[in-house]
């Protein structure tokens, strides 16, 4: 038996013995369609199975009201915030997202960025992976006007709207609650300086140590790629440092918590002989024993800023050339890892 294809505009109109463009009319909503009549042609093409074709819909109005979101890691409570408030505002806003995860490798992120470029996305949202040293696979939008914005992980090189968190103060209030509850040999477990936040977060960690008149000890900064993994290898390089760190300072949660799981296996208690100060405030920051001091960034509201700036630069029939970076504030919370009693 022959398959038959897909149901058309022009089925129902033979069906309903109407002409294809009132068909047409009525199921785009056009209001000299009558609504008895738009009601039997909505009827007739739910019962054949009609679906309407996006495709050539998208073409006519070059528009695919789709958003591509481009980020290091879906897992990280961090990232999937970010998401929920890019999907809130997009949801509204009569756009569909879809979500990419790089790992933190840049042919990955390199493949992703075509894909939805010759997917013709409307726009994209993206934070660059750690791995990211050149950019021309995101410049590629900016130089054919596709609307991108940079989120946490930023490109200083592409000339877009950017939404940050004041990394530098996150990193000083980090280090300077450390200082302030005794620490003076004050280790930084950072990610890799190609990526800014991380060079703005050590910027914060020396000008603390500096403002305290404490020596920034080389020996005692590593830079990784922050896995639970490069967490445990940092802090077993510390321990075998001449003279030893008291505190440290963790530019992420899960290296706090691996080098907090080593200590413990160690007999080295935390706070009582290391303070630990994390970054990102993710979940599992409050529940684990001793829970983690740690800074919190806000992904929500992150989020639903980068799909209103991205939504407004699509929406505009000439695109602008003033671009914007804005600072979102962090905020210390302090727990059990970082206060000795």
């Amino acid at each position: 038996m022959e398959k038959q294809g897909e149901p058309t505009i022009h089925d129902i109109a033979k069906k309903l013995n109407i002409a294809a463009s009132t068909v047409s009319r009525a199921l785009n909503n056009n209001p000299i369609i009558s609504e008895p009549t738009r009601k039997l042609i909505e009827k007739t093409a739910k019962e054949m199975g009609y679906r309407p074709n996006i495709l050539a819909a998208n073409f006519r109005t070059k528009r695919t009201h789709m958003i591509g979101v481009v980020l290091p890691l879906i897992n990280r409570h961090f990232f999937s915030s970010v998401i929920s408030g890019i999907e809130e505002v997009a949801y509204n806003r009569g756009f569909a997202v879809t979500i990419s995860q790089t790992n933190d490798n840049f042919e990955k992120e390199e493949k992703i960025a075509q894909t939805l470029f010759s997917n013709r996305v409307d726009g994209i949202i993206v934070s660059i992976g750690m791995q990211t040293k050149t950019f021309d696979h995101l410049r590629l939008f900016s130089e054919r006007k596709v609307p991108l914005v940079f989120f946490d992980r930023v490109v200083d090189e592409i000339e877009a709207d950017k939404i940050v968190v004041d990394d530098y103060r996150g990193g000083f209030k980090a280090t300077e609650h450390l200082i302030k509850q005794g620490g003076t040999r004050i280790a930084h477990i950072g990610g890799p300086l190609n990526v800014k936040i991380y060079q703005d977060r050590l910027s914060g960690f020396k000008d603390a140590m500096q403002k305290a008149g404490l020596p920034v000890d080389e020996s005692m900064l590593i830079h990784n790629s922050l896995t639970r993994e490069d967490g445990t290898n940092a802090i077993k390089k510390l321990l075998q440092n001449k003279i030893k760190p008291d505190a440290i300072f963790c530019a992420n949660d899960t290296t706090a918590l691996s080098a907090i799981i080593y200590l413990r296996q160690k007999g080295i208690k935390v706070p009582d002989d290391i303070l630990i100060v994390g970054f990102s405030n993710e979940p599992f920051s409050e529940v684990v024993t001793p829970s983690i001091s740690t800074i919190r960034q806000p992904g929500f509201e992150m989020g639903k800023k980068a799909a209103d700036l991205l939504i407004r630069q699509i929406k505009l029939k000439e695109k602008s050339n003033r671009f914007q970076t804005f600072v979102m504030p962090t905020e210390l919370i302090i727990r059990e890892s970082s206060v000795r009693k």
